[in-house]
This record gives structure tokens, C-alpha cells and sequence, in this order.
């Protein structure tokens, strides 16, 4: 199943589209607070800079990554966890700006996951040719709390499948302003991100970037 091609401005938000059982995708939730969003993602990385993961196979992330919020995800040659402070620097993770966690509540909310509370963002960077294989999120602490994913800058080609790793996934089109949130039957569907096209987005130029927001304690 494959979405059609959505026009490459923010849309107009009108209602959740559902994708599966708890599954929905928010079209243009984010685009009224994109400057803010991105503002704040350029202060995050100020401080915890974007930097290529090791995977405990060896494989380089070709998504650059960082992190906000009270813990922050890594992978090493020793695993995928976790963490209170940057391993590049030492410190704490920077405090998930105010505009990541209000975004991501109301996203929630709309979606029907009244409770989210995220203490951790996943910040992404793709830029053309980058991509994340198919994986599902399961080294978080609380199962019952959903993904919020925004997107901002290029569209990417969303693939959201089961929790069945057999199953060929769907693709959805996201673009600059989109939310994607997934929970409930669905907290453990195999997802990922098809190689980025290249493009050029007023803002960002050859890039988009990703905003993940988990409960991860």
C-alpha cells in the first residue's frame, strides 16, 4: 500500500488519518510550530552535537543522531540503551525544550494517548541517500506510553508494518510537519525509513530532521 504524493507545503491539519489499531499519522500537526521546533533543535545540538552511532554489529548509522530530555538513546559495540549523560561529553543530556514537550502532548492527546508524558527525544538528522532499517522501539521502560514522531524539512517515505517482521510494511509520504504516533497494539510495529530523496527545503536545504519522543524509564 502506498500513499499518494502530498504537495511538498505544510498541510492544514483536519483530523488523525489511521494507519493500524492505535496507529494514526497527524498531517500537518507540527507546521504552525516549525521555526520553533527547529530553533530548538539548533540550541539542543549546540550543546550534545549530532554525531554517527555504532551499531553493536559495527554498522555506522547513516542517520545522525542526538539527544534531549532526561535520558537519551545510544548504541555502542556493547548494545543498544539508555542513558543520563552524553557519552561524548559527560554531562547530562540538555533539557527537552518546552516546545518539543508541548508538541508531543498534544500529539498524544490527539491521537488518544491522554497520559504522555516523554522524558526523552530522539533527535534524527537524514540527509539524501540516509535511512533507517526496518527495527521496532523496545528499550524503552514503560510499553504502554506511544511513539510521537514529527518530521520537519524533506519528505521522507515512512514504512509502518505489524509486529511481525514478515509482514511487507505500508509506506506513507511525510513532509515538513507531519506527525506520526503509534502505541497500544501497534507500540512494537516494525517501522523505518525508506533512503532519503534529494531536495531542497527552505529551511533546512539537503536535510530532514526527525523528532522522537519516547517514555523511556
Amino acid at each position: 500500500m502506498t500513499q499518494n504524493l502530498f504537495e511538498e507545503e505544510p498541510l492544514a491539519y483536519v483530523a488523525p488519518q489511521v494507519i493500524a489499531p492505535g496507529a494514526v499519522l497527524l498531517r500537518g500537526f507540527a507546521s504552525d510550530v516549525g521555526t520553533a521546533l527547529l530553533d530548538a533543535v539548533t540550541q539542543v545540538t549546540a550543546c550534545a552535537p549530532l554525531r554517527h552511532l555504532v551499531t553493536p554489529g559495527g554498522y555506522t548509522m547513516s542517520v545522525a543522531m542526538s539527544n534531549c530530555g532526561a535520558l537519551g538513546w545510544v548504541s555502542d559495540r556493547t548494545g543498544y540503551r539508555y542513558t543520563r549523560s552524553d557519552p561524548l561529553s559527560g554531562q547530562p543530556w540538555p533539557p527537552m525544550p518546552d516546545c518539543f514537550a508541548d508538541l508531543a502532548v498534544r500529539a498524544a492527546t490527539e491521537a488518544g494517548f491522554e497520559d504522555f508524558r516523554p522524558d526523552a527525544c530522539l533527535i534524527n538528522r537524514y540527509e539524501p541517500g540516509a535511512r533507517l532499517s526496518l527495527h521496532q522501539d523496545k528499550d524503552e521502560g514503560d510499553m504502554t506510553a506511544p511513539i510521537v514522531s514529527v518530521s520537519l524539512g524533506l519528505p521522507a517515505v515512512f514504512l509502518f508494518g505489524s509486529t511481525l517482521r514478515k509482514d511487507r510494511p505500508a509506506r506513507y509520504r511525510l513532509i515538513h510537519g507531519d506527525v506520526a504516533v503509534w502505541g497500544g497494539p501497534s507500540r512494537l510495529a516494525y517501522h523505518g525509513v525508506a533512503p532519503l530523496a534529494e531536495g531542497d527545503h527552505p529551511r533546512l536545504g539537503r536535510q530532514r530532521i526527525n523528532l522522537t519522543f519516547r517514555c523511556a524509564a
